[in-house]
C-alpha cells in the first residue's frame, strides 16, 4: 500500500511538473482544473451575463452574440439547492436568449433578449442555437428540461413540448420569429431532438441542412436515431422537408434489452464531413462510427422521399469502443464508452472523439475519472483504431476527488471545435483546453484557461457546479477573426486569445465553429 501511495504521488508531482506528460499513447495535461490560472490564453473581454447561471450554446450573426439558457423561465429551485430542491424560491432572471454586442471584443455587452412567447418558456431549455449567416437565419433548439440537473420543475414532454425554432435576423436586435418544426420520422412518430449541426452545401450555397440526433434506445429501425432535414425553403416561409433517417441500434448484440448497454445505446452526436459525404457518429455506450451520407450531401435523394441510412455504414457494428464494454459496472473501474462527440480532423485522415461524464448525480455509474478525448486513425472507416489520448490530471488515477466533487463536478471533456492541428475543447471544470495533435499519436497540451468565478450566481448548475469548482467551460468555442469566444455555464461569456503552440493556425481563422461547416471549415478541409 506504501509503495503505490508513492508511486502515486510521484506521478503527481511529475505531472504538475510539466505542462504535459506522456505514458505511451496517453498524454496527461497538467493544468486547468484550478480556477483562476490559465497557460498561453489572454482573457481579451468577457461579460457575467447578469450573473444568471445556467447559460448554455451560443452562435454569431454579425457582431452579435445570441447566449441560450440550459434552465427556463420558472422559479424552480435545483436538486441540492439550500433554499428547497422543486420548491419556488429560486428566481431565474433573464432566463431568455441574450443578445451581447461584440463589436468591442474587450468589451461585450449586452443589448437584448429574446423572451417569452418563443424563449425564457416555463419548463423549456433554449439550449441549442445555429445561425445560416447569409439568410439571415437564427435556429433554436428547445425541449424539456430536467428537474434534477437544469433545475426546472417535473414534467414530460407533452406537458413541456419541443421544437426548432426559426427566427429572421433582418433587424439582429429584434429577431422576427418565422416558424417553428417539430422532428417527425416518414413513420410519422414526433421525435425529441438533442443536438444539431448545420450543413451549407459547398456546391449550392441556397441549400442548408440539419444533422439532428435524436437519441433512442429503441431496436425498431423505423424509430430513428438520425435524422437528416432540409431548411433551405424556411428564410422564405418555406416548409422542413426530412430527407434522411437512420437507426443502428438493432445491429448491437443483446439491444432489446436496453439494460445491457446501460438504458444508454443511442445516437448522442454526429458530425459530418465538410463536403457530407460521410458522417462521424457519437453513439454513447456504443462507441464510435462512420457513416455513407454521400447520396444526401449530393442531392441525390429523389423529391419527396426519405432515404433510410440504416444499410449505409462504413464501420463494422458493434462500433469500436473502449474500457470493458458496453455494460459499465461503475464506470470509474471501467472507463468504457460515453460517446458524446466525433468529429473529423480537416484535411487529414483522423478523428477526434469526447467522451463526456458528470458526476454520480447524474447517474451512479459517472463520476471519477469522468471523460476524455481519443485521436482516431480513419483512413480505413471499416477499421478505425485509436493511435493517442489526452487527458487531465483529474481524469488519472493520480487524483483523488475533493469532497462533493465526485457527485456536483466534472472534469469531462465536452465541445470540441478542431482546426488541422489544434483542438480547442470546453474541459467543463477543466476549463477551456488548447490541444496540440499536431502529432495525433502523442497529442499535447498547448494550453487552458480556467477564470475566476464570479463570488455567486442566481443558480447554481445541480449537477455541474454545486461542488468546489464552480469553473464549468461548456460551449462549442466559436473563434472569430482570430478570437475564441465560449461560454461558461455558470460564469458567462469569454473572449480569449490563444498564443501557445500552433497559435498561428488560430490567428488566421476568420470564422470557425465546431457545429457547422461554415467559414474557413472549407480551406481547412482542403489544406491537406
Amino acid at each position: 500500500m506504501k509503495r503505490r501511495l508513492l508511486v502515486a504521488l510521484s506521478l503527481l508531482v511529475l505531472v504538475l511538473a510539466l505542462p504535459f506528460v506522456a505514458f505511451g499513447d496517453v498524454t496527461v495535461g497538467a493544468g486547468g482544473g484550478t480556477p483562476g490560472t490559465s497557460l498561453n490564453f489572454q482573457l481579451v473581454g468577457s461579460n457575467p451575463l447578469y450573473g444568471r447561471g445556467m447559460n448554455a450554446a451560443l452562435t454569431i450573426y454579425d457582431h452579435y452574440v445570441y447566449i441560450g439558457n440550459r434552465t427556463d423561465g420558472s422559479s424552480t429551485c435545483g436538486f441540492g439547492d439550500p433554499r428547497g430542491y422543486l420548491t419556488q424560491n429560486c428566481p431565474h432572471p433573464h432566463p431568455g436568449i441574450l443578445i451581447a454586442d461584440i463589436a468591442d471584443p474587450a468589451n461585450p455587452t449586452i443589448v437584448g433578449e429574446i423572451g417569452p412567447p418563443y424563449a425564457a418558456q416555463v419548463g423549456i431549455t433554449t439550449r441549442e442555437l445555429r445561425v445560416w449567416p447569409q439568410k439571415k437565419l437564427l435556429m433554436v433548439m428547445t425541449f424539456r428540461c430536467s428537474s434534477v440537473i437544469h433545475a426546472c420543475p417535473v414534467g414530460n414532454d407533452t406537458t413541456f413540448p419541443f421544437d426548432i425554432k426559426f427566427f429572421d435576423l433582418t433587424d439582429p436586435l429584434h429577431p422576427a420569429f418565422i416558424s417553428s418544426y417539430v422532428p417527425t420520422s416518414v413513420a410519422g412518430q414526433i421525435v425529441k431532438p438533442h443536438e444539431m449541426y448545420l450543413w451549407v452545401d459547398p456546391k449550392n450555397p441556397n441549400r442548408a441542412l440539419l444533422w439532428l440526433s435524436t437519441p433512442s434506445t429503441s431496436v425498431n429501425p423505423a424509430r430513428p436515431n438520425l435524422m437528416i432535414v432540409d431548411v433551405s425553403d424556411v428564410p422564405s416561409g418555406g416548409a422542413v422537408h426530412e430527407i434522411a433517417e437512420g437507426n443502428w441500434n438493432q445491429f448491437f448484440p443483446g439491444a432489446g434489452d436496453p439494460s445491457n448497454y446501460d438504458f444508454d445505446l443511442s445516437l448522442h452526436s454526429m458530425t459530418p464531413s465538410f463536403d457530407g459525404a460521410r458522417t462521424y457518429l457519437a453513439y454513447l455506450r456504443g462507441g464510435f462510427g462512420v457513416l455513407d451520407t454521400s447520396d444526401v450531401a449530393n442531392d441525390r435523394v429523389p423529391e419527396g422521399t426519405v432515404e433510410s441510412l440504416n444499410d449505409r455504414l462504413l464501420t463494422p457494428v458493434p462500433f469500436p469502443t473502449w474500457g470493458t464494454g458496453p455494460h459499465c459496472e461503475g464506470h470509474t473501474a471501467a472507463g468504457c464508452s460515453e460517446s458524446h462527440s466525433a468529429v473529423p480532423l480537416p484535411g487529414r485522415p483522423f478523428a477526434l472523439t469526447i467522451d463526456e461524464v458528470y458526476g454520480t448525480l447524474a447517474a451512479s455509474s459517472f463520476g471519477w475519472p469522468w471523460g476524455w478525448t481519443r485521436l482516431w486513425n480513419v483512413a480505413q472507416p471499416s477499421r478505425p483504431h485509436i493511435i493517442g489520448e489526452y487527458k487531465l490530471l483529474q481524469n488519472t488515477t493520480a487524483y483523488t476527488p475533493a469532497p462533493g466533487e465526485n457527485d456536483f463536478t466534472s472534469y469531462s471533456s465536452h465541445n470540441p471545435t478542431v482546426l488541422r492541428n489544434l483542438i480547442f475543447d470546453s474541459w467543463h471544470s477543466g476549463g477551456e483546453q488548447a490541444i496540440d495533435v499536431s502529432d495525433p499519436g502523442r497529442p499535447q497540451q498547448g494550453g487552458w484557461f480556467s477564470p475566476t468565478p464570479l463570488a455567486s450566481v442566481a443558480n447554481e448548475d445541480p449537477a455541474l457546479s454545486a461542488g468546489p469548482n464552480k469553473v464549468v467551460m461548456w460551449s462549442f468555442p466559436i473563434i472569430r477573426n482570430g478570437l475564441i469566444y465560449v461560454v461558461d455555464i455558470r460564469n458567462g461569456l469569454y473572449v480569449l486569445r490563444y498564443t501557445g503552440p500552433r497559435a498561428d493556425e488560430a490567428a488566421a481563422i476568420s470564422f470557425l465553429e465546431g457545429n457547422t461547416n461554415l467559414g474557413d471549415a472549407g480551406r481547412l478541409a482542403k489544406s491537406g
